[in-house]
């Protein structure tokens, strides 16, 4: 009996998530939908008139040449960001919105026998020790707890940062005379470093697992890390990170960053688990990689890259033909405290991924859809335009434009809901049903902030040298200590 209440029990929630999940896409779906009809993408829409060269004519009269040319690039240009649009929709239809984070399980010592060795990997300039002293002790115990034991945490700096050797914790200290081949900078240099023959003390077959500084792991990403593992499948991987949990120090920016969890639920999982290859780029942190095939890629890459060595590295490890597959469980950090750390974290991204897709090292195929999205993101402060020009200003254009841009405004509306929703769910705090429809409707509402912000970065980016590298405080302790004490923490 006992064993038919437990079936029972079982399939009633999986009904239950498949339900939830249901109502989810339905609406996304109703997201998009509702935006057509406000955008009037339907057949009646002054908008939607089919190209006809007499129509056309009649739009560069009324306008004159320079006007109306620039109302037809500012509105085509919005298609840019279409192969992202679809690439999330499509993971967030196909796979499960809210599935079961991983249960933290005891594995016996016979079973620790067949595990490879798993090195975590922490790179930090050394200027926030305490941060990463009390990461690698909260960490440990995590993996502790779940059961695995044959692991270690590298902790690559700068400058030492006293962390005391063991079995478990090791310092590597990047001398400030070394040097790459070609050149490489900033974190591709330190990790570069870690691989070179005198310093690198781990086996072909053993597995690194990079972390930020403030990452932290959880029972079910360590969990996913050795499923992945063990699989074999694959020769890189990575998986979702949330930045609602720990302690939350800027709502504000919390919520600005829930579009990456949901891109993380979106495009990265659709394209790990279909094509096995970042085509569109993933993120520095929460990486996971065979040793063999990580030095034979290598972050020897002069500074072209080294400023987004994350999305360089995946695109030339994709075009050698390795195999990245999807990390089930969450992995935690933390989104930037200030306004000013936010907008220097946005400009090193867009100045990075322009480096990356201009790299004849990598080849055109791999970096084409890539491309797509960091144009998109580059004239993004032309296309935001169409709000206000499009009522003002009407054209008359293909309906593809028309319904192709509100498809791509729609599920970035959706997105933003969606993954504060993903973040607070999982929150460990356990969040109720008020705060969320709060918190759902705060996210809708800060959006416009949120869009001139990333506007700033994108124009500061633009115009400023590419060859920073900018580390973002997300040391909650000193801060709090700075707060106290009255001092600026910029």
């Amino acid at each position: 009996m006992a064993f038919i209440n437990s079936r029972t029990i079982l399939t009633v929630k999986r009904c239950f998530k498949r339900f939830f999940h249901l109502i989810h896409c339905a609406a996304l779906v109703g997201t998009i939908l509702l935006l057509m009809n406000v955008g009037n993408a339907g057949l009646q829409g002054v908008n939607s008139t089919d190209l006809e060269t007499e129509v056309i004519v009649s739009s560069w009269e009324q306008y004159g040449f320079l006007p109306a040319a620039f109302l037809y690039v500012t509105r085509i240009l919005t298609l840019l960001c279409l192969p992202l649009a679809l690439f999330n929709f499509f993971g967030l239809v196909l796979f499960n919105a809210f599935p079961d984070q991983k249960k933290s399980k005891v594995y016996s010592g016979r079973e620790h026998l067949n595990f490879p060795f798993v090195c975590f990997r922490v790179v930090t300039r050394g200027d926030f020790p305490q941060l990463v002293h009390t990461n690698i002790l909260r960490n440990t115990k995590i993996c502790e707890e779940t059961g695995l034991e044959n692991f270690t945490f590298e902790v690559v700096t700068d400058k030492s940062i006293s962390l005391i050797a063991s079995k478990r914790v090791r310092e590597i200290v990047v001398p400030g005379n070394y040097a790459t081949k070609t050149g490489a900078l900033f974190k591709s240099r330190a990790l570069q470093y870690c691989l070179e023959k005198e310093v690198n003390n781990l086996n072909d077959e053993d597995w690194i697992v990079h972390l930020d500084e403030e990452t932290l792991l959880t029972g079910g990403c360590v969990n996913g890390i050795v499923d992945f593992i063990c699989e074999g499948k694959h020769q890189f991987g990575q998986g979702v990170i949330t930045y609602s949990n720990d302690k939350v120090v800027n709502l504000l920016l919390t919520l600005c960053d829930s579009i990456r969890v949901a891109d993380d639920m979106g495009k990265l999982q659709l394209q790990l688990k279909f094509m096995h290859m970042p085509i569109m780029g993933w993120k520095g942190s929460f990486v996971i990689s065979n040793v063999r095939a990580e030095r034979d890629i290598s972050y020897d890459h002069g500074p072209r890259g080294s400023v987004a060595e994350d999305a360089y590295f995946g695109l030339l490890a994709a075009s050698k033909g390795y195999s990245f597959g999807f990390i089930e469980g969450d992995m935690w950090e933390k989104s930037p405290f200030t306004i000013k750390d936010f907008l220097r974290q946005r400009k090193r991204w867009v100045q990075g991924l322009l480096l990356v897709v201009h790299s004849p090292e990598i080849p055109l195929r791999y970096r084409i859809l890539l491309g797509f999205c960091v144009y998109a993101t580059a004239t993004a402060p032309l296309t935001v335009l169409n709000v206000f020009l499009q009522p003002h200003f009407p054209i008359q254009i293909s309906r593809f434009v028309d319904i192709g841009g509100c498809f791509i405004g729609g599920v970035i509306m959706y997105m933003n809901l969606y993954g504060t929703l993903r973040s607070f769910v999982y929150n460990e705090r356990r969040v109720g049903i008020v705060k969320l429809i709060f918190l759902s409707i705060l996210t809708l509402a800060i959006q416009p902030v949120k869009y001139i912000l990333e506007i700033i970065a994108i124009l500061w980016g633009l115009v400023t040298p590419k060859n920073e590298f900018v580390i973002v405080d997300k040391n909650v302790q000193q801060n709090e200590l700075e707060n106290i004490l009255s001092l600026d923490p910029c």
